[in-house]
């Protein structure tokens, strides 16, 4: 069975949104770390928001991004959306129907894992339907203040084991959750 793997960018403070903030700390242990991250994965699970950044970005960098660009663009992008009818990214179809059916139905079809990014309104959502599997959380050396966070109220009390840790020489770490 595939997994869902939701990887974040996140503050100290657990904020989510927007993470421009990210760049300062950027360097060759957190590229192979995500470079590592893409290449176990076939499947992007988006929320709309994310989707439609993604899709006016990653067309255009495929020259400068290389083979994980490649990726970015070649792989299955589900989309998980109320609003959204038509999409003009390849590879890229919606999800409309029972949230729960229709994740269950692609963790149980043969591929690799499917990671999320960003999509905090997916995530809650997923969050509240047990459906992840994993979390890999890269957090930054710096507090944001305000901004969408991960972990928001309405979310119950969840145990995780921390099942894995990397920190890199700018100060980021990546601690990587799965369900008990």
């Amino acid at each position: 069975m595939r997994k869902v793997v939701v990887s974040e960018f996140l503050s100290l403070d657990g904020v989510m949104e927007d993470p421009r903030w990210t760049f300062q700390f950027g360097g060759d242990e957190q590229d192979r770390f995500k470079f590592e991250e893409m290449k176990a994965s076939d499947a992007l699970l988006l929320g709309r928001v994310t989707y439609e950044g993604f899709a006016a970005a990653w067309p255009n960098m495929i020259e400068e991004t290389g083979e994980y660009g490649q990726w970015m663009n070649g792989n299955a992008k589900h989309v998980v959306s109320t609003t959204l009818d038509q999409l003009e990214w390849n590879n890229s179809s919606v999800i409309k129907g029972d949230l729960a059916e229709e994740i269950t139905n692609l963790k149980n079809q043969p591929g690799k894992d499917i990671l999320v990014f960003g999509s905090s309104t997916l995530v809650a959502s997923l969050m509240k339907l047990d459906l992840i599997d994993e979390y890999r959380l890269m957090v930054f050396p710096v507090v944001v203040g305000s901004g969408k966070r991960l972990f928001e109220d309405g979310i119950d009390n969840t145990t995780l084991k921390l099942v894995n840790t990397n920190t890199f020489e700018s100060g980021v770490v990546v601690l990587t959750y799965q369900k008990v």
